[in-house]
């Protein structure tokens, strides 16, 4: 996908795009167990570890965990003890597995990511969770950071240091193969359409419904289109990864 209004700002050596423009990055530590991926690595002494967090057209957000040390069942189990959190299994392995945590509020990272922070780490580990955010320039750090402690008073700032920023996983030329082998026609289709129109940027340029009706379809019919492409290409990375 290409989006020509929004191109790089640099390059890096390695031929990789890069973003010479600097960010803030902070850092919080929480230890409260309300949160679920807190909660969660407590109560079944695991690891709990973003690995991707998508928008949804409904304003809710996709943030897909992987778990090591714990049958994925168990902590998908945990969400019912939450009432804005929904928990579901897309991957089961060895040592863990992958889930989808499609979540409406009572989450830092929700509330960061509404506040136009970025989350980059995101990981609970035996009860002790941590937090990695860029604020980017356009964003006053500090004002992020005191509506965030405010909305989260068990979180404490950790570290605030400026850094640059964060370099896109793949390359230009792997990423039109990924595209190509993990999706249908239809799902380039909708996900470069909603890539285009901002349904992506930090905070949100479109709504799902106004990319639905930029194509001709449901808010419903896009939901399914662009969710079942993050899904696959989210599978495709991590299993690149692992």
């Amino acid at each position: 996908m290409t989006k020509s209004s929004k191109e790089p700002k640099s390059t890096r050596e390695d031929g990789r795009p890069g973003q010479a423009e600097s960010v803030v990055e902070v850092e919080f530590t929480l230890h409260d167990s309300k949160y679920p991926f807190v909660g969660a690595s407590e109560s079944e002494a695991c690891r709990v570890e973003l690995a991707d967090m998508v928008p949804r057209p409904d304003g809710r957000y996709a943030e897909f965990f992987n778990v090591v040390g714990v049958a994925p069942d168990r902590i998908a189990g945990l969400g019912a003890d939450y009432d804005t959190v929904e928990v579901s299994v897309l991957r089961e392995s060895e040592r863990g597995g992958l889930l989808e945590f499609l979540v409406s509020g009572d989450c830092p990272a929700f509330s960061l990511a509404e506040r136009g922070a970025l989350p980059r780490e995101v990981v609970g580990v035996d009860g002790a969770g941590r937090i990695v955010a860029e604020i980017p320039p356009q964003h006053d750090p500090a004002a992020v950071v005191g509506t965030f402690l405010k909305e989260n008073p068990d979180a404490e700032l950790a570290a605030k240091r400026e850094v640059d920023g964060v370099t896109p996983m793949f390359t230009r030329s792997a990423a039109p193969q990924l595209l190509e082998t993990h999706l249908t026609d239809r799902q380039r289709e909708v996900l470069q359409a909603a890539f285009e129109a901002g349904y992506y940027e930090w905070p949100r340029e479109s709504t799902g419904k106004e990319v639905a009706e930029a194509l001709g379809i449901t808010s419903a019919t896009f939901s399914e289109h662009i969710h079942a492409a993050e899904r696959n290409l989210l599978t495709a990375l991590l299993d690149g990864v692992r």
